[in-house]
Order: C-alpha cells, then sequence, then structure tokens
C-alpha cells in the first residue's frame, strides 16, 4: 500500500512539474511571441486562407460568442447524421449497426460539449469511421474550445479598457495546432509503445487456455485515447474505458494518463498568471484549487484502502482494500485518485466501475463535478471558478460597504446577475432532472414504452437514487463519467441528459466571457486603500468559503438522499 501511495504522490508532483512550464509556454502562443512551435505557422495561414478568415480581426465578446457557437451547431448536425447511418458507411469491419435517433441526438451532443457520456458500448457502437471523424474530431475541437473561450477571458482581464476580446478562430486553431496536436502525438506513440492498439483489422479470435473462442476488438484506437485525456473529454474506444488493457496497458500508461488529463486544466492556471500579469492571483487561485481537491482527495483513498466494513462484519480480510470493481493492476489507492481527479477536471473516464465504489467516496466524486472548478475542465474549469470569484468579490463589497471591483472595473449588478444565473441553473438542472427521474420511475415505473422505468436500476434504495443523481450530475458538469448500475440507453435518459449536456456547457461559457467583456469596457479605475486585494490569501479563502457554502446550500438534500444516507446505512 505505501508502494500506491506514492505512486499517486509521484504522479501529482510530476503533473506540477510538468504544468508550469507548459502554462509559460500557453501564454507565449496566446501573446503571439515567439515560440518553437513557429514552424506551424505556415499550415495555420493556409486554413485562415482556405476558410476566408481574418485571424486579426477583433471581436466583441458578442462577436466571439457568435462565432463559437455557430460553429458548434454545425458541428453537432454534421455528428448526429454520421451517427444515424454510420452503419452504411465505410471503415465498418466488425458491422456495427446504425444509432437511433435519440441515441445519435444524445452521443452528437456528448462528444460535441466535452462531456463524453457514452449510453452505448465504445466496440460495438460506433464504426471506425465515427470514431476518428466524429468522436476524436469533436474531442480536439471541444476541448480547443474551451481553451479559446477562456483565452477570451484572459484578453478581457488583461487590458485595461477594451471590447476587444480577440479573434476566436485564431485563439481556436492555435490551441490545435500549437497545443493538443503535438502533446496528442507524443502521448499516442507512447501508449502505442505499451501496447495499445493503432491498427485498422477487425476483430481477432483466440482460443482460451480452457478452449473458449473469443473475439478481441481493436482498431486504431491509441491517438484516440490520447486525445480523450489531453482534452479531458474521456470517452473509451473501448466500453470498459481505461480498465481495459488495450486502453491502459500497465502502471506506466496508467500513470501517463493521469498525468496528461489533468496537465492543461492545471497549466491554464500558471498560463492565466504569467498571460495578464498576475502571478500571485494565479498561486492563489491554484492554491484553492488544490486545497479543494485534496479535501475531496484524502476521503477518498482512505475509504478504499481501508475496504468495505459489511465484508469486514463477515470475517474476511481486506489486505488490498476495496477491490470489487477495480483493477488489480492499479489497486484501490491509484483508483481513488483517478475516480477525484477525474470528476473534478470533468474528463470523466474510468480505471475503476465507480458504481463499485465505496459511498463516501461517490460523494467525493458527486461534489466535484457540483463544484467544477477546481481545475475543471480544459478551459472551462477556470471559467466556472471565475464565477465564484465574481459572487466572493460582490459579497466582499457588501462587507466592507463599498461598490465591489475586481482588477480595476466596478462588478455591478448586471455581472452579478449573469453570475447568479449561472450558478443556480446549475442546481435547477441538477436536482430538476434527478426528481424528474425519480418521480417517473415511482409513479410510472411500466408506461408502454420500448425500455419501461422500472428496468432503470441495477441497484435499489440509496444507491439506486446515487445513480440517478450522478448520470444527472455528470451531465451537468460534462463529465461523462457514470455509475453504470443505471441503464441509461432509453429515450428518457438520451433525451434528458441531451439538453442538461447542452445547456451545462454553454451557458456556464457564455456568463463568464459575457461578464469578462462587459468589465473590459468599464473604465479602468486605479487600485487604491481600499481596493480588495483579489490575490491575497484572504480573499483566495474567501472563494473557497463561498464554494463550500454555495454547494452546501445547493446540494445537500440530494446527497442526503443518496450517498450519505448509503454511508450511514454501511457504517450503522
Amino acid at each position: 500500500m505505501n508502494t500506491e501511495l506514492a505512486g499517486i504522490a509521484a504522479t501529482f508532483l510530476i503533473t506540477v512539474l510538468l504544468a508550469i512550464p507548459l502554462g509559460k509556454y500557453i501564454s507565449r502562443v496566446f501573446s503571439g511571441e515567439k515560440t518553437f512551435t513557429d514552424f506551424l505557422r505556415p499550415l495555420e495561414e493556409f486554413i485562415f486562407r482556405w476558410c476566408n478568415i481574418d485571424p486579426r480581426q477583433a471581436m466583441t465578446w458578442k462577436e466571439f460568442l457568435k462565432a463559437m457557437l455557430t460553429i458548434n451547431m454545425l458541428w453537432m448536425i454534421y455528428a448526429f447524421f454520421l451517427f444515424l447511418f454510420q452503419g452504411h458507411l465505410p471503415l465498418n469491419p466488425d458491422h456495427n449497426p446504425n444509432m437511433t435517433a435519440d441515441l445519435s441526438f444524445n452521443t452528437a451532443i456528448s462528444f460535441l460539449t466535452n462531456t463524453n457520456l457514452q449510453d452505448y458500448a465504445g466496440e460495438t457502437g460506433v464504426t471506425y469511421l465515427t470514431q476518428l471523424f466524429v468522436i476524436t474530431f469533436l474531442q480536439f475541437v471541444s476541448a480547443a474550445t474551451g481553451i479559446a473561450c477562456l483565452a477570451a477571458l484572459f484578453n478581457a482581464l488583461k487590458e485595461k479598457t477594451t471590447k476587444n476580446v480577440g479573434n476566436f478562430w485564431n485563439l481556436f486553431v492555435k490551441t490545435i495546432t500549437r497545443l493538443l496536436l503535438p502533446i496528442a502525438l507524443i502521448i499516442a506513440i507512447l501508449l502505442i509503445f505499451h501496447g495499445t492498439p493503432a491498427s485498422y483489422a477487425s476483430k481477432d479470435t483466440l482460443i482460451t487456455l480452457q478452449g473458449d473462442t473469443v473475439h478481441i476488438s481493436r482498431g486504431p484506437a491509441a491517438g484516440m485515447i490520447a486525445i480523450k485525456h489531453l482534452g479531458t473529454n474521456g470517452g473509451g474506444w473501448f466500453n470498459a474505458n481505461s480498465s481495459h488493457p488495450l486502453e491502459n496497458p500497465d502502471y506506466f500508461t496508467n500513470m501517463l494518463e493521469l498525468i496528461v488529463q489533468v496537465l492543461i486544466p492545471m497549466a491554464m492556471v500558471f498560463a492565466m498568471g504569467y498571460y495578464i500579469n498576475r502571478k500571485k492571483f494565479a498561486k492563489v487561485t491554484f492554491l484553492v484549487m488544490t486545497v479543494g481537491v485534496f479535501c475531496l482527495l484524502l476521503p477518498t483513498v482512505i475509504s478504499e484502502i481501508n475496504g468495505n466494513p459489511m465484508i469486514a462484519r463477515m470475517g474476511l480480510r481486506q489486505p488490498t482494500g476495496a477491490m470489487e470493481g477495480k483493477e488489480v493492476r492499479f489497486g484501490p489507492a491509484a483508483s481513488g485518485y483517478w475516480s477525484i481527479f477525474t470528476t473534478v477536471i470533468s474528463t470523466g473516464s474510468v480505471n475503476s466501475m465507480h458504481d463499485s465504489a465505496m459511498p463516501l467516496s461517490i460523494l467525493m466524486q458527486l461534489l466535484g463535478m457540483m463544484v467544477n472548478a477546481f481545475y475543471g475542465g480544459c478551459g472551462v474549469g477556470i471559467l466556472n471558478y471565475f464565477i465564484y470569484v465574481i459572487i466572493a468579490v460582490f459579497i466582499s463589497g457588501l462587507m466592507v460597504g463599498r461598490t465591489p471591483e475586481f482588477m480595476g472595473h466596478k462588478v455591478e449588478a448586471r455581472e452579478v446577475k449573469i453570475a447568479a444565473i449561472v450558478i443556480l441553473l446549475s442546481a435547477f438542472l441538477i436536482k430538476g432532472g434527478t426528481a424528474l427521474a425519480a418521480y417517473v420511475l415511482v409513479h410510472h415505473p411500466d408506461p408502454n414504452w420500448a425500455f419501461k422505468p422500472s428496468g432503470w436500476l441495477n441497484n435499489p434504495g440509496y444507491h439506486g437514487f446515487s445513480e440517478m443523481l450522478y448520470q444527472v450530475t455528470s451531465s451537468n458538469a460534462n463529465n461523462g463519467s457514470a455509475l453504470a448500475g443505471l441503464n441509461g440507453n432509453n429515450v428518457f435518459w438520451n433525451v434528458l441528459t441531451g439538453f442538461c449536456m447542452l445547456i451545462g456547457r454553454f451557458i456556464p461559457i457564455i456568463g463568464p466571457v459575457a461578464i469578462g467583456g462587459l468589465l473590459a469596457s468599464k473604465k479602468y479605475i486605479p487600485e487604491s486603500a481600499g481596493t480588495l486585494k483579489v490575490d491575497s490569501l484572504t480573499f483566495g479563502t474567501m472563494v473557497f468559503a463561498v464554494i463550500i457554502i454555495i454547494t452546501a446550500l445547493s446540494y445537500f438534500p440530494p446527497l442526503a438522499l443518496g450517498p450519505i444516507a448509503e454511508y450511514l446505512n454501511i457504517y450503522r
């Protein structure tokens, strides 16, 4: 066990050491400074010419969001129809069928929104063509969209007074060419050398030692698995995701995938400090996020390595911890570490089955997704954190009796209302969606539907409620992980989570970018003796307190009905 704990400590330390220089590099890319990837400029210029785009054209926050939303709408339509007709298209050696309309709707939205919730089995639900030209494509562009929108906020915070938040197309393309593609290529090569497949061959047929015939799926998986983690996407090539031996062959790849899925979200915090020239603010932000993560991580790891008390009461020893649903290759400590980081940063990939996790672990996973601002997804994590910052600034201003200010700009009613809408909407989607599902399950268990609600849950009671709560929370947080005891591939869940993913993705992007644009257009106010120091530990503590209070007030009731009740039942 000490070796496992040393492994997760080394994983976190390596991530931080890589994130700092990467953050500096990202800042230089967005600033237009000279970098070692300047050799890619001709490719970028060709893309701009071919698409008839002027990358130097200034954009207001409204123009920026219009461009972002328009292209995302087109990608959703493109993905929907390819999933709908994939069975009739080429690159389908295993003859996988078309998706149903509701599953196509859900899957297109899922990968467009960086959620990667999979209500289908990866090996049999999609073809090589849709895996590569829809799923992998959307994993690149969804990550680039989030990072580009964060760069727009950086531009708004950097200038004293401006209406220009940057050119969406320029930031978007550079994110792919200078950041995602090069790193994903390195990761894919490392995965291939460790046994991840990268061929276009169909299923392989083998005879096991006991004489059974098995069919093993493969395909060009390495590239997709690389960007799924780097871009905080999380969708698996295989249904078992990163607990599959071909998707995550050994402990090295387990560490690699853990590091790269946290790398960009963490690096963006340092990039913010370099780019807007407020390194102390970035350090305070990193500290708040890291404390938040460890508040979730430590109870999870302790709970998993101590095992299940109900098994202990049966007189059975658990020297390796709670091993149900976990890979022996990784153990409970590394699985617990993965489960927290994959939920706080909205990756959603798994190297163990979350449905088998201890109730306290599930509680921590849910809290990570409900906060959705401790590192968070590519770009969107800091955007969500910014909303908490605005609320903390507003409350601090009320406490000292003066108009709230943030980085030289007055925070007025319009900005606070936008922040409140973003926060309240998430709570409404999570609690409202779960309440609707629970109502249908209890009061209409056997309607004349193709898949009846009575067949949704494989587990009754508190855990069954947690499965529904987790599904809606994961969708709203654009996470994509699930408690797999819920059978989600039916019209009700595909439509419900589809709308949760859409709203949960774009409102938390639109809100912070709009606030940033509104603040940037206001007259700059120089710092004075009464100016709130947003780069102080005191303000960082205030933001952390705001996050805790809002989360507790918003989500305690459903959490009490699910994982908390299950925890008390097990440990009574």
